[in-house]
């Protein structure tokens, strides 16, 4: 936000928003510099005062009350630091309230969606893909719902990566409240959003509002288990409106939690089984991973080399796995597989992601 901008203006032109969420039938235009602000802020109050519909006044000094911590941030939409994707959308928010990092809106971004009654697998799934995207840098992007979001940006947080929350409520309204935590831990390593005046509770109708700044701040989005009427598919639409890429993991045809991916498969989203159906979509990303495999792929010394029992490196596969996965695949001991698996890491032949997760990388 624009330090010097005026705060009785700023304060008219919040009080404006406000009532224009309240009362759709009076629309707030745009703001894109700070002249043609003050100007919707002084026809906007003109304009309510003719449609006998009161300001949003106490919502505009709660929202001035919360600007006042050093994390908080209000981006309008003429701002400079305003996300250039998301203002690329044609419905893109007129401001956003942000609680974090807002450098991590202008950072690249994938969306990671799906049902809030996910499986176990599906969140594990989830949890994996965001940790490897948190090793490339890539910000990991969702709404923290239940279920898939969630898993999603705690998989970014595991691996020190960043990760941002769409909220479909006020930034003062955590929801679910079983996320005020996550939602702690984001503000400190990421971003919370939200388009919405202070004081608006997390009504249905928010939803899928929301949706379309989850889809419009990411490069693309992947959805991962969601039934054929889902937010999630949503967030999929949203995103091939706006011209990004669409991605979804398949499941098994008996799940109704599949039904929606499979209908994005079939419409053209690209099936997902590992992180390079999506790197090599987005140049953004395949550059990322250059980098990154060109910081790793150093050549292993040969009596190292020796260390690499073939049969063992064929047990672990080129997919995350876990110590138990080793032993009930090869029929060594926790012991044995917990020894070589260190040996594997120090030689860089394998790395850790996350607790208790390896991936091998050589």
């Amino acid at each position: 936000m624009d330090k010097g901008l005026d705060i009785a203006m700023l304060r008219a032109f919040l009080a404006c928003h406000a009532a224009a969420y309240r009362h759709p039938k009076f629309v707030l235009p745009s703001a894109s510099s700070q002249e043609t602000l003050d100007a919707v802020a002084e026809s906007g109050l003109r304009k309510l005062k003719a449609q006998a519909i009161e300001p949003g006044w106490d919502a505009a000094d709660q929202a001035l009350a919360w600007l006042a911590a050093p994390t908080h941030r209000l981006i309008l939409r003429h701002d400079p630091d305003y996300p250039s994707l998301l203002a690329a959308s044609a419905d893109a928010p007129t401001l956003l309230f942000v609680n974090g990092d807002e450098k991590c809106l202008s950072a690249p971004q994938l969306a990671v969606v799906g049902s809030r009654q996910a499986t176990p697998n599906g969140m594990d799934i989830a949890g994996d893909f965001s940790r490897l995207l948190a090793t490339l840098g890539i910000v990991v992007t969702s709404g923290l719902a239940r279920g898939i979001d969630g898993a999603a940006h705690r998989g970014a947080l595991a691996n020190g990566g960043k990760t941002i929350a769409v909220l479909g409520c006020s930034i003062d309204y955590i929801y679910p409240r079983q996320h005020r935590d996550l939602a702690a831990e984001i503000s400190k390593n990421g971003a919370l959003v939200s388009e919405f005046p202070f004081g608006i509770a997390p009504l249905p109708g928010n939803f899928p509002r929301r949706n379309r700044i989850i889809s419009g701040l990411a490069f693309g989005t992947l959805v991962i288990e969601a039934a054929l009427r889902s937010g999630s598919l949503s967030t999929a639409l949203h995103a091939l409106e706006q011209g990004r890429e669409v991605f979804a993991v398949p499941g098994s045809i008996r799940s109704p939690l599949s039904k929606g991916s499979h209908a994005l498969i079939k419409q053209g989203a690209k099936l997902v089984e590992d992180i390079t159906d999506i790197v090599d979509e987005i140049p953004e990303f395949k550059a990322r991973m250059v980098a990154h495999e060109s910081r790793i792929a150093m050549p292993v010394p040969p009596h190292q080399a020796q260390q690499a029992d073939p049969e063992f490196l064929v047990a672990c596969g080129w997919d995350l796995f876990t110590a138990d996965d080793i032993v009930a695949r090869s029929g060594l001991t926790v012991q044995e597989v917990s020894s070589m698996l260190l040996r594997l890491e120090l030689v860089g032949i394998i790395q850790v992601q996350g607790t208790g997760r390896y991936l091998r990388i050589r």
